[in-house]
């Protein structure tokens, strides 16, 4: 026998997805092109600074464990936080050519 609590949970569950569906159902992801250019363009923005931020955490571990001192990090850490920065600007220029390469695959269609 079903309990009345787990009854009440799941028609809330039915009612929370309904709400989103109507919510989201007649919205664009973007408002217009120039958005989704801005988009692209802060994409890569962090990607790029992701990516400087992971030369600058190898270049320290290889630093602190060439001298043998702990720069308020072991090596191992600064390695590790290079692989996440190297992985984050990995995300962001993937977001980038996703983008341009759909850019260009429109482009193509408009001229046919």
């Amino acid at each position: 026998m079903i309990s009345h609590s787990v009854v009440r949970k799941k028609k809330e569950a039915i009612m929370k997805m309904s709400i989103l569906k109507e919510e989201f159902k007649d919205e664009t992801p973007f408002k217009s092109r120039e958005e989704v250019k801005t988009e692209i363009r802060d994409c890569g923005r962090f990607a790029a600074i992701s990516q400087y931020a992971c030369f600058i955490f190898a270049a320290l571990g290889v630093i602190g464990d060439a001298v043998n001192i702990t720069l308020g990090l072991e090596s191992m850490s600064w390695f590790l936080l290079a692989i996440v920065a190297g992985l984050n600007a990995i995300i962001g220029h993937m977001h980038t050519v996703v983008g341009k390469h759909l850019f260009g695959i429109e482009a193509e269609n408009k001229e046919k």
